[in-house]
């Protein structure tokens, strides 16, 4: 049934979703396989159909070859390329490949200049400190768009209403994510290229 308490229900779903903190990516450098189990392992609550693959092994080859992972050493994936696959993961959800290299590309430059190996996990452990700190709950929907909603979908009977309310709110949602993901193309824009 469509009501606010059923939205924050599904959305209580989702922010039970929990990053992976530093200290759970390990120390020791990875071979591919360990790689993809690991992400796979870590984050599988993302996942919208249990079938799904967080990331293959082309994936992977596929953002070596694009430049937007830092080189390997015998094969092996350190903590920094762990950081930098989490990331790219959740990154391109949204945003292209080639957003996504534009945007690394300042920080892996400092981090190849500098050889600096901490700056990718200091750069992360900010995102974990600003992430934790956002505000949770079903703000970017108020309450006068459900209410226009139930008014404008009372004349249908039940259950073409209760489709229309859902409809209405994926609508809605679909709005607000493509104004959040145009908001950081302006940005990569603006300041990254």
């Amino acid at each position: 049934m469509f009501t606010k308490d059923t939205l924050l229900e599904l959305m209580e779903d989702i922010t039970k979703t929990i990053e992976i903190q530093l200290q759970d990516i390990p120390e020791i450098d990875l071979y591919m396989d360990q790689v993809t189990t690991f992400m796979d392992k870590k984050l599988d609550s993302f996942k919208r159909d249990p079938e799904d693959k967080i990331l293959t092994k082309t994936m992977i080859n596929n953002y070596s070859k694009a430049g937007i992972l830092i080189p390997l050493k015998k094969k092996k994936y350190s903590r920094q390329h762990m950081i930098l696959l989490i990331t790219i993961y959740k990154l391109k959800q949204i945003l292209s490949i080639n957003d996504i290299e534009i945007l690394f590309s300042p920080l892996l430059d400092k981090a190849r200049e500098a050889n600096d190996k901490k700056l990718i996990e200091e750069v992360y452990a900010v995102y974990l400190e600003v992430e934790q700190n956002k505000p949770c709950g079903f703000e970017i929907i108020s309450d006068s768009q459900l209410e226009l909603i139930e008014k404008h979908t009372a004349q249908f009977n039940n259950e073409e209403a209760e489709l229309l309310k859902w409809f209405l709110m994926v609508m809605l949602l679909v709005n607000e994510a493509n104004d959040r993901k145009r908001l950081a193309e302006k940005i990569i824009d603006k300041y990254f290229k």
